[in-house]
């Protein structure tokens, strides 16, 4: 196999690994590539795989000139006519799709735009809103001209993102970067620097997310105030973290061996906020960072947007920056573009908590969660607790201090550390599911609470638990 072949055959791995995506589909056969196309088209561009199927089993088709004949008619067919290119690899046809320059695209079915994994069909209001936007760049599309990969580049954190990913690092790092889409031309784009760069608030520092606990109700007393960074996938994991610490549990005991865990707040819906927060604000807007405020009884999250202009909630595919989103879903974060209201609500049904209260401006979008009926009825439970009581009744039973409280992934941690005291960094971050980075920091945080040291060298050594956390 000569050098290009074989790194053709590692891009298809990659691209099986990986599966469908916003620029990824999968058709057994040329029927209905014509609702892909202009999908694709609407979009940003991408590639359909014709011969593998949506279960990501290889079968094939006869790639024939007639074929291919087939496939150019109805990408003309298209209006207006769809540009495309193709390419043919074993018996896989790749027929690459253009970003179009001439929006909206439509076949005989109508009007659709590329949404995650999925090409959906685009309502009145999208059709508008598209043709409104046609001619403007999205933030993260912008080719980044201070970057310098040399110097600014960090390869830890692309590790990082395919072991979210699950990914195996196939190719050399800029082809994993040109795979990503953030890399082009030997220049990165801003998504990329958002999310491989060693200092992104370097670059662009309204990416800081901000959160700040106050002690009153009106927000005048702050108890703590963190200005978090990193890469946005680093900083989604250091809020929740934030907000593990903070929030308050009751245990129900049910008579069951393991009592239930009733927390103040839907961690998993405030997680999908966030996540929407950093991948829907707007970063062209300089003067603002998105914010995350704690009072003693509710949590808000502020997020710097602008308005779409035909936008309303739960109905409008909303994609500011679809690399952003694109990337994130990657990670499964945000798995499916578009239904971050819809997981809200279902995670706020599971834990039997109120929906959030959702509000904007044209500037502002606030997402207010308030606390769990179900939690404050067990509130004499409480065995955790920060600041004042807020005149809530609270026993005197409190296992932990403030000072020693441990997040949920933290306890993981010291979980598997119990069963393997040899575990390495890299094990703790596939089986915790957070960054090499992030597993340090908390490794650190741990050792400094006296719950956590380490004996011998780093490598040789192993780690020993001092204290064993409660609950």
């Amino acid at each position: 196999m000569n050098k290009k072949s074989a790194i053709k055959e590692e891009g298809l791995k990659l691209v099986l690994q990986e599966k469908e995506g916003l620029k990824i589909e999968f058709k057994e056969s040329i029927h209905g590539i014509d609702k892909e196309m202009v999908a694709f088209a609407n979009a940003g561009g991408g590639r359909i795989f014709a011969g593998i199927t949506d279960k990501n089993e290889v079968k094939g088709v006869n790639i024939t000139n007639k074929l291919k004949s087939e496939v150019q008619d109805i990408a003309r067919n298209c209006d207006p006519p769809v540009k495309i290119s193709l390419e043919d690899f074993k018996d896989i046809l790749i027929i690459h799709v253009d970003e179009g320059a001439d929006k909206p695209y439509k076949c005989k079915e109508g009007f659709f735009i590329r949404i995650g994994a999925n090409s959906q069909k685009m309502g009145r209001d999208e059709i508008l809103d598209l043709i409104t936007t046609v001619n403007k760049k999205t933030f993260d599309s912008l080719t980044n001209r201070d970057f310098d990969f040399e110097k600014d580049f960090d390869i830890d954190n692309l590790k990082d993102y395919f072991r979210l990913a699950k990914l195996s690092m196939v190719l050399p790092a800029k082809g994993l970067l040109s795979t990503l889409e953030v890399f082009n031309d030997q220049k990165m784009n801003n998504a990329g620097v958002l999310f491989f760069s060693k200092e992104p608030q370097k670059f662009f520092p309204q990416s800081v997310y901000t959160a700040v606990v106050f002690r009153d109700i009106e927000g005048a007393d702050v108890i703590q105030r963190k200005e978090i960074n990193g890469s946005l996938f680093e900083i989604v994991e250091k809020i929740m973290e934030f907000v593990e610490f903070y929030v308050k549990v009751a245990y129900k005991f049910t008579g069951k061996p393991q009592r239930e865990n009733v927390y103040e707040y839907p961690l998993e819906a405030i997680r999908e906020a966030v996540i929407n927060s950093v991948m829907h604000r707007d970063y062209f807007e300089t003067g603002h960072n998105n914010i995350l405020r704690f009072f003693p009884n509710r949590l808000e999250i502020e997020n710097i947007w602008k308005k779409p202009k035909y936008f309303k909630i739960g109905k409008t595919v909303f994609r500011r920056n679809p690399i952003i989103a694109n990337l994130f879903s990657r990670i499964h974060f945000g798995e499916k573009l578009g239904s971050g209201f819809a997981r809200i609500k279902e995670y706020c049904k599971e834990e039997k908590a109120p929906y959030p209260k959702i509000r904007f401006t044209d500037i502002h979008f606030y997402v207010v969660f308030k606390q769990n009926p179900l939690y404050l009825g067990l509130a004499e439970n409480v065995t955790e607790k920060f600041g004042e009581k807020f005149g809530e009744k609270v026993t005197e039973k409190v296992t932990e201090k403030v000072t020693e409280k441990v997040t949920e992934n933290q306890k993981k941690i010291l979980d598997l550390i119990e069963k393997n005291e040899s575990i390495t960094i890299n094990e703790l971050s596939d089986k915790v599911g957070m960054s090499e980075k992030n597993i340090k920091e908390n490794l650190a945080k741990l050792k400094k609470k006296g719950l956590l040291k380490r004996v011998g060298p780093a490598k040789g050594g192993h780690w020993e638990i001092v204290k064993k956390v409660k609950g």
